[in-house]
């Protein structure tokens, strides 16, 4: 078992390299697929149709590895010192049982998604915002590697969610890998640019709750609005969903149908070529 609580000093030594490391994986297999191998046939997903500059890159990676080095020096705050006595992390599945394993999960990306939401809407109090969050929203038009570029105290708040859920709620190993896993990857999604979602997802019962790249795009592109970072709950609760994302949504899904019709046009033109030149 991955135990944090049993780590050495050298193990720890190594966590900030673990957690920049798999930003680096997700956000790289994704970089290559969305913005290199499929750049030109999958355009018509791309929320804003521009790319961002090399600069953007550079700034974005940069801010993500000192967070890295924070989310790491966080966790063995809580982990791997005497603080851990005093947290509800445990080791052995038995003492809540598989239920609760199963439960705890979800529950941590709820517990998340508050936390995330309100610290948000605290970055962007007009003192705060220009002298951190701002890092931030430097990504207009931001990419995958914008997941972790924070400025450094933004990064420190953003890692409170760790003790948060460890002094809150009883977490295993399988659980805390679990829950940081999918916070990286809701992040990543968030910030990718492209539509993933059919249209019909933002009008299921579940999936209207859901939040999108669409809806965070929003956020970067217009500064304000759609704080959410998982769901839409908060938002939709405190009346701070963008009116205009259903807009955004429906020209997105429509430039999206367009594609996809002259993608197939294209295909069959050239299933027909190929057959009139093999005869």
């Amino acid at each position: 078992m991955f135990n944090p609580a049993e780590f050495s000093a050298a193990h720890w030594a190594l966590v900030p390299l673990i957690i920049f490391g798999r930003y680096v994986v997700f956000c790289a297999l994704l970089y290559a697929v969305f913005y290199v191998w499929k750049r030109r046939a999958w355009l018509y997903r791309k929320i804003q149709q521009h790319f961002p500059h090399r600069a953007d890159y550079i700034r974005e990676i940069g801010y993500s590895a000192i967070a890295s080095v924070i989310f790491g020096g966080i966790s063995w705050l809580c982990l791997g010192t005497a603080v851990r006595e005093h947290t509800l992390f445990y080791s052995d599945i038995d003492t809540y049982g598989r239920l609760w394993l199963a439960i705890s999960i979800p529950l941590t990306l709820l517990i998340h998604d508050t936390y995330f939401y309100w610290i948000h809407r605290l970055m962007h109090h007009p003192a705060l915002y220009r002298r951190i969050h701002l890092v931030h929203h430097k990504s207009v038009n931001p990419s995958p590697w914008a997941a972790y570029a924070f400025h450094p105290i933004e990064s420190v708040l953003e890692a409170g969610i760790i003790p948060v859920l460890l002094f809150s709620i009883p977490l295993h190993p399988v659980s805390f890998w679990a829950f940081v896993t999918l916070m990286l990857l809701f992040n990543i999604y968030g910030h990718l640019r492209y539509e993933l979602f059919s249209r019909k997802t933002y009008d299921h019962p579940v999936g209207r709750w859901i939040n999108s790249s669409v809806h965070h795009n929003m956020h970067h592109e217009k500064f304000d609005g759609n704080y959410g970072l998982c769901f839409t709950i908060w938002d939709r609760l405190c009346g701070t969903l963008r009116e205009d994302s259903m807009d955004k949504v429906e020209k997105v899904h429509g430039r999206i149908s367009q594609g996809r019709a002259t993608a197939e046009t294209e295909q069959v033109n050239s299933t027909v070529i190929s057959y009139k030149t093999s005869r």
